[in-house]
């Protein structure tokens, strides 16, 4: 009788062990297989655009790192150094990019100078884009308004590093409270009287209005869609977890804590035949499109008839940046699962693309035309602007990419 409460004894000993053993756990990993392309030890990066030759490019908002001085767009020139691109000079506003003259400070108007470049894209022609917003931040965190000179499109001939075009915007269109973020472009000649292309861009503006910019290349004229439409705003009450982590934002230095951010449209993709622009705000979980056709209309009705034209496609997960392969797939962060989704506009469905521990703020992503999608995981829920307001961020950030399933590359658009 006195062996049973050994046995007893043994039993629950291993009893325990025996259930561990059978406890589901997430894997952490799912999809296609990340590389990493770059180390980031220096700025703090937010684009990124690669060449058909494979030269890699950034862009180092000064909006969002007011350390961001020495340059704000740089060649990746090794995988852990980049170089003032397309020289030191055009990166160094005389002065500084910020006008400390006014009241209140603002943006250096300097026409000829980078003042805080945001979106950076290669388009189907091979050439380098850069999209000035005008815009800087403080060393306390306050991101002044541009001026006229400040916000613009810049082009480069990469065959030769040279500027080739710049595109002024007016005030009436980038506001002085814009916050110019993310562009694509549509090349093909029969989009413009001119046969030049179209680009459309996001205005994410946490301060002000939101809305989709468009741009005739051959003229250089610009002009606003979906002027502050709900379906350009961030969503109130979109709170995402990221890394364990709550993400609350912090707008402005002394403000009060908001939801997940107050920055709208940001994300942008065209689909790969260019007649459809999908977006999505970074407070928000929806994906949203709209007919190019609508956009590129400037007749007295065509604001009406945009904002009657808007399509909800439903939840991707909570992104920053978007973009299109070749198959039509649209490539959106997934915050909150350390992940990379797909929507195949094809059946309306949401997948995984790849699941990995080390994805959390995939910044903005860029399909080359060697098959890959390159993305940017900076930590941006990490700075300053989201509680409680440290900087919280660890070196380096990097660059990843992973091979586009069924031989997706680049849209080619021209």
């Amino acid at each position: 009788m006195r062996l049973k409460p050994v046995q007893s004894t043994v039993l629950l000993t291993c009893l325990p062990f025996t259930l561990s053993q059978q406890i589901p756990s997430d894997p952490g990993h799912a999809g296609a297989s990340l590389e990493v392309v770059h180390l980031y030890n220096d700025l703090y990066p937010v684009g990124v655009a690669v060449s058909s030759t494979g030269r890699k490019f950034s862009s180092y908002a000064r909006s969002l790192d007011p350390a961001n001085v020495a340059y704000t767009v740089a060649e990746l020139v090794s995988n852990t150094t980049e170089q003032p691109y397309p020289s030191a000079e055009i990166n160094s506003p005389p002065g500084g990019a910020i006008n400390y003259t006014t009241t209140p400070p603002s943006g250096a108007n300097y026409p000829n100078y980078f003042i805080g470049a945001q979106g950076i894209a290669i388009d189907p022609k091979d050439r380098l884009w850069i999209l000035d917003t005008g815009r800087a931040a403080t060393p306390e965190g306050v991101n002044v308004p541009s001026t006229p000179g400040g916000p613009k499109l810049i082009g480069i001939d990469l065959t030769n590093d040279t500027i080739f075009q710049t595109i002024l915007f007016p005030p009436t269109v980038v506001f002085a409270d814009s916050y110019i973020n993310d562009i694509r472009f549509d090349l093909r000649p029969s989009v413009t009287p001119l046969g030049k292309g179209v680009a459309y861009i996001t205005d994410s503006s946490p301060e002000g209005r939101n809305g989709i910019v468009i741009v005739d290349l051959g003229t250089g004229e610009s002009w606003r869609h979906l002027d502050n439409i709900p379906e350009v705003r961030p969503e109130r009450g979109v709170l995402p977890f990221i890394w364990g982590e709550v993400v609350y934002s912090l707008p402005s230095p002394g403000q009060p804590i908001n939801f997940a951010s107050t920055f709208g449209a940001d994300g942008i993709a065209l689909s790969a035949d260019g007649e459809t622009l999908f977006w999505t705000a970074v407070g928000s979980r929806t994906l949203h499109s709209i007919a190019t056709a609508r956009l590129r209309d400037r007749s007295l009705t065509s604001e009406i008839m945009a904002q009657a034209s808007v399509v909800s496609r439903g939840e991707k997960g909570v992104s920053d940046g978007l973009e299109t392969d070749s198959n039509g797939l649209i490539y959106a962060g997934n915050f909150e699962d350390n992940a990379i989704n797909v929507f195949n506009p094809a059946n309306g469905t949401v997948q995984i693309f790849a699941r990995d521990p080390r994805i959390g703020w995939t910044d903005t992503f860029a399909v080359a035309t060697d098959g890959y999608v390159y993305f940017n995981e900076n930590q941006l829920w990490r700075t300053k602007s989201y509680y409680p307001g440290t900087d919280r961020r660890v070196k380096p950030y990097v660059l990843f990419r992973a091979k586009c399933p069924g031989n997706g590359t680049k849209v080619n658009l021209q």
